[in-house]
């Protein structure tokens, strides 16, 4: 018997467990969708807040706005969430929402394939292949971790780990830690290290701007207020919301708000760091926004202490004696490192494993860099709809608020497609090039083209802003707000 009439028939496939699986099969359950399977490759459901428990873990959007609309949360603890109490709201939505039957767990899917004579796609993972009509890939932008090739890594004495494969078992008390990167994670994790090691080198090849984490624990109070009144909780998400948009002003150049939140992070640094000669070290050269702006209010203290080295270069080498050597040439004995080097995001490697209409590969279409119309459906790939994919992403705002707007936006292409009795639904060639034309006019201004950086956001190949969503995030919910039949074939 083939695969193909072995596999197992659903309507639809939705291709990880984080945010945007969760909350796409929440979704379909609630409107009566029940022919669906979540295929994931892991253990549990959770995505980036299951597979990153590294020291210090949390989040930097605000819980009530980094959380479903739908499924509000009155306990978060804290004004930001650690990532364990993240992990267990995605888990209890799961449980909650009575998706645990759809749940597919150790399912890596090896292969996506447009089937044209059947009108179905064909997914495949080693514990069985299932036929779908509709296909979602929510596999998310931070799951696939990225280690630089380094010459003589594999002469290090010591553990080695990324920081989203965190080994508790590994012992730092005590212990010379080296950790490469000063991103997001790093600037959580640092902090906790310096409380335990006996050193730490911060292996620093760019600088990153900083803003205080004005951070606090709710109160009980203001946790019983919530519980008696959801409306509460609304109308802080919506403060919070209106708030962050702001925040997009500073992205496209806007000199007041730019001026504003350059001087905020000055002045952070200036405040906690007393050495001018440090100070020098940890000042960018490029335009604040370019890349991301962190968040921490205990990073420049941990640097500025006595455990603590920055070196201000990148990890270059491990040497024949075992020695970490920086770009510099300056070799530091360390017991342990910890690459904090973020993941592959501009190329996602699922895109090679997802075959359309004419046998092409994802990855081939995305040659110049990843594309979608209404960042989200492909041409030539019919019934495929891709979640925080090409330009879904935000810098400024909550990525679950995106995430939902695209959730709605498949659910109006199913609709549309039941509606219309249509088996299949493609968008045309042409509207993808006018929407990708359209997304690169309004990036060419934003900082993140112009303001001097080399950041995770552009596709290094092709130069294009491909990860982000140049505009307000309230444009990407009105720009989605319909599934216009004119742009499908």
């Amino acid at each position: 018997m083939s695969a193909a009439l072995a596999a197992i028939d659903v309507d639809t496939v939705i291709v990880g467990a984080g945010f945007a699986g969760i909350g796409m099969g929440i979704q379909l359950a609630r409107r009566g969708d029940t022919s669906f399977v979540i295929l994931e490759r892991a253990d549990d459901v959770g995505g980036t807040w299951r597979d990153n428990t590294y020291p210090g873990v949390a989040c930097d959007i605000p819980s009530h706005l980094y959380s479903f609309s739908f499924r509000q949360n009155p306990n978060w603890s804290r004004f930001f969430a650690p990532g364990a109490e993240i992990h267990d709201y995605l888990r209890r939505a799961a449980h909650d929402e009575g998706l645990l039957p759809h749940l597919r767990f150790g399912a890596d899917v090896t292969m996506m394939r447009w089937d044209a004579a059947a009108v179905r796609w064909l997914v495949s993972t080693p514990s069985g292949d299932y036929r779908c009509r509709a296909l979602i890939v929510a596999a998310g932008r931070l799951s696939e971790l990225r280690v630089p090739p380094l010459p003589g890594l594999a002469g290090f004495d010591g553990p080695i780990m990324h920081s989203s494969q965190w080994n508790d078992s590994v012992a730092v008390e005590g212990k010379r830690v080296g950790v490469v990167g000063t991103g997001a994670s790093a600037i959580q994790l640092i902090p906790r290290l310096a409380e335990t090691a006996s050193s730490v080198v911060v292996f620093q090849r760019t600088a990153a701007y900083v803003v205080p984490r004005d951070d606090r624990e709710y109160t009980a109070a203001e946790r019983r207020t919530f519980q008696r009144d959801p409306r509460s909780m609304d109308d802080l998400r919506s403060r919070l919301f209106w708030n962050a948009e702001t925040a997009f002003a500073e992205r496209v150049g806007t000199p007041a708000f730019v001026d504003r939140l350059r001087d905020r992070a000055a002045g952070h640094l200036a405040a906690q760091v007393g050495s001018p000669a440090l100070r020098e070290q940890l000042t960018p050269d490029y335009e604040i926004g370019c890349k991301r702006v962190l968040i921490s209010s205990d990073f420049y203290p941990a640097v500025a202490s006595p455990v603590v080295t920055l070196e201000p270069a990148a990890l270059a080498s491990i040497d024949g004696d075992g020695r970490a050597v920086s770009a510099r040439g300056i070799p530091f004995d360390l017991d342990v490192l910890v690459f904090a080097t973020g993941f592959e995001t501009t190329r996602p490697p699922f895109a090679e494993r997802v075959f359309g209409r004419d046998g092409a590969s994802l990855a081939d279409h995305w040659d110049n860099g990843m594309a979608a119309f209404a960042s989200t459906v492909v041409a030539g790939f019919p019934n495929l709809f891709v979640i925080d994919g090409p330009n879904a992403s935000l810098g400024h705002n909550s990525a679950v608020y995106m995430i939902e707007s695209q959730i709605d936006y498949v659910l109006g292409a199913l609709d549309h497609m039941r509606s219309a009795d249509r088996d299949e639904l493609e968008v045309t060639d042409e509207a993808e090039r006018n929407y990708v034309r359209d997304l690169d006019r309004r990036s060419s201004t934003t900082v993140w083209l112009t303001g001097g950086c080399h950041s995770w956001y552009v596709d290094d190949a092709s130069g294009r802003l491909t990860l982000l969503w140049p505009d307000f995030a309230h444009a990407f919910r009105a720009e989605l707000a319909s599934v216009r039949a004119e742009v499908y074939r």
